[in-house]
């Protein structure tokens, strides 16, 4: 059996993205597909304490194409983002054991496009620290000239992946019978259940960065993203 995940890169993702990620052989980024305006691609949210807040990655017009084409006008945001993420998470239990390390991700190289970057925090984060080892693949690389449901089906042919997981809002495009035919076994992502951690600004919720977690978690983050299920015997 092989496992695949097919999903777009995002900004500094949830720590459901690392889950799916985990669950998989090879996880695909879906990079070679239309950018689209107000999703994950570009932002994604902390903790503060009034409430949950953006951090966006200013793009300007630079939109109108594949996200794999999409520039950063400039690089001011690296340090306006880290100030943030340092001004509300510094009295977490474990945030300067890891800030050094995120703020070495951010100044890597001079990023020129928002997918490398995206996909380098990604890669070293889930390899770094998560101790993952999901091979990682783009999607590009397939040259798969299909859209939506055919392209992931073209992508998992491609690869010879025969267990594809992905998120509950799959279904609103997904043909389950055109998987059953290729004997492509179905799994829709279940992301409920992942147990409260001690978090700063109440009330809690986990919809925010895996930052959040790893700098109040540490060196337990595994066990609030996928560990916890083997202690409660559910599938991991």
């Amino acid at each position: 059996m092989k496992k695949i995940a097919i999903i777009q890169s995002s900004y500094i993702p949830w720590k459901g993205y690392f889950d799916i990620i985990h669950d998989v052989d090879n996880f695909i980024f879906l990079d070679d597909v239309q950018y689209t305006n107000r999703d994950w691609r570009n932002r994604n949210k902390i903790k503060t304490n009034s409430g949950e807040t953006w951090l966006s990655i200013p793009l300007g017009s630079n939109r109108d194409k594949g996200i794999c084409e999409v520039r950063f006008p400039d690089l001011k945001w690296r340090e306006d983002h880290l100030q943030s993420i340092e001004y509300f998470y510094r009295k977490t239990p474990c945030f300067f054991n890891y800030f050094e390390l995120i703020r070495e991700y951010y100044y890597q190289r001079d990023w020129i496009y928002l997918s490398d970057f995206n996909q380098n925090f990604i890669k070293r984060f889930s390899i770094e620290i998560l101790g993952i080892d999901t091979v990682f693949h783009d999607s590009s690389e397939f040259n798969i000239q299909k859209t939506r449901l055919n392209k992931i089906l073209g992508l998992l042919e491609a690869i010879e992946g025969n267990y594809y997981i992905t998120g509950a809002l799959a279904k609103n495009y997904i043909d389950e019978d055109e998987f059953r035919k290729r004997n492509i076994q179905l799994e829709y992502k279940n992301y409920s259940g992942y147990p409260e951690y001690p978090q700063l600004f109440p009330p809690y919720t986990h919809h925010v960065s895996i930052l959040d977690l790893l700098f109040n978690t540490g060196d337990d983050i595994k066990y609030y993203i996928w560990e916890w299920r083997k202690n409660n015997n559910l599938t991991a």
